[in-house]
């Protein structure tokens, strides 16, 4: 790949951190369909600092809770019928604690494994990836609505390819088939469905790449990710209009430079239209600190926080991989513009969110973030990337 605009305003980090200086981002354009490998990339700046004190983005800690929408509409392919998932969930008032012998293992073997010797070439970016394609479209949510197929607004679903409403931790390790690189990674991510606001017919993700990586300028305490977790961000409630020049808006992504903001605007204004060679995109941050007991929480949100260059709060001291949505739509956008499922009424792109069902082969993920992120090197969704 060959350089791309990263987003000035889509990645505002929300939570009680120091304000933290400016991260580079390798390859920060998404997968654009070809077989992802070795390619050439142009380090990015994308900067990441709190909102003034009470200010809100489309990453903020709002309730993400969406209003039932219409009844199932799926692409999604037959799957056979799963068998009792192994991990015992006893949510306590929404709370999912983890295991911790599981835990405990990981981290053992996570301390005993020696990091892999560095190529010279290699990138100083602490981070790794996975690249993913569009898997299937449901109106479910195992996160936020377990166990009520049907009663969420319209998702798609990128990674594990089974994942439905009664998926559970234990499923994804199940059912492993996934529309992500490496295949190591039996995640599942999902942002409500986009629509073309003139046909009603959705517009789906032509480019998703997830990457795994360190918002800090060092990597002191660093761990991996605990199978299981489950996080949300963004706002699904939240339905304010989005001009041009909003944070959490989409924007035009270009191979060289180019508008971000569009060089026009849909007819109400919320949504960019791209010059040429532009397409959409948008990018959303999860938080990098965890409490070490929950695997989820009431809310999707309070079990993780994002942390400060110094250290992670006591309340969350476990420093995790940060993941980074980065989404490409083959759109470039219309004066009839778009809608989201989770705000057809207002047709803005602030009810935007995203939600991770974070799974990995655990030795694969050990590897990752001891070889690129402890490392601070730059890996791809293989290995280290020169």
């Amino acid at each position: 790949m060959s350089k791309h605009a990263s987003r000035k305003q889509g990645l505002t980090v929300v939570g009680a951190c120091l304000a933290v200086g400016v991260i580079a981002v390798a390859g920060a354009a998404v997968y654009l369909g070809a077989e992802p490998g070795p390619t050439s990339a142009v380090a990015q700046s994308v900067p990441y600092a709190p909102p003034s004190a009470g200010g809100s983005t489309a990453t903020t800690a709002a309730s993400a809770v969406p209003s039932a929408v219409p009844s199932v509409s799926t692409t999604a392919s037959k799957k056979p019928k799963k068998a009792a998932a192994p991990v015992v969930e006893t949510p306590k008032g929404g709370w999912v604690p983890v295991d911790q012998a599981a835990w405990k293992a990981q981290v053992s073997a996570y301390k005993g494994r020696k990091t892999d010797p560095v190529p010279a070439g290699v990138g100083n970016l602490p981070e790794f990836r996975a690249d993913c394609k569009y898997s299937h479209r449901l109106a479910d949510d195992p996160i936020v609505l377990p166990g009520l197929p049907g009663a969420s607004h319209m998702h798609s679903f990128v990674g594990n390819k089974a994942l439905d409403a009664d998926t559970k931790a234990g499923d994804l390790m199940k059912f492993t088939a996934t529309t992500c690189k490496p295949v190591e990674d039996h995640s599942a991510y999902w942002v409500p469905t986009l629509y073309d606001n003139a046909t009603n017919k959705p517009v789906e993700t032509t480019g998703f790449r997830v990457y795994y990586r360190s918002l800090r300028n060092n990597s002191a305490g660093q761990m991996p990710m605990p199978n299981g977790l489950r996080m949300v961000v963004g706002d699904a409630k939240k339905k304010v209009p989005t001009p041009r020049g909003a944070q959490g808006q989409f924007y035009c992504a270009f191979y060289g430079p180019g508008d971000l903001d569009g060089i026009a605007r849909s007819t109400n204004g919320n949504w960019p239209i791209c010059g040429q060679p532009a397409t959409l995109h948008f990018m959303m941050q999860f938080p990098d600190c965890w409490d070490g007991k929950h695997l989820d929480s009431p809310n999707h949100k309070d079990h993780v926080v994002f942390g400060s260059d110094s250290a992670c709060p006591r309340s969350h001291p476990v420093r995790i991989p940060a993941i980074t949505f980065d989404i490409q739509y083959g759109a470039k956008g219309t004066k009839a513009g778009y809608y989201l499922s989770s705000d057809k009424t207002g047709k803005s792109a602030s009810s935007m969110h995203g939600d991770a069902f974070v799974m990995w082969d655990a030795d694969a993920m050990n590897k990752r973030t001891k070889n690129c992120i402890l490392q601070r090197k730059t890996c791809d969704n293989y290995g280290y990337y020169k």
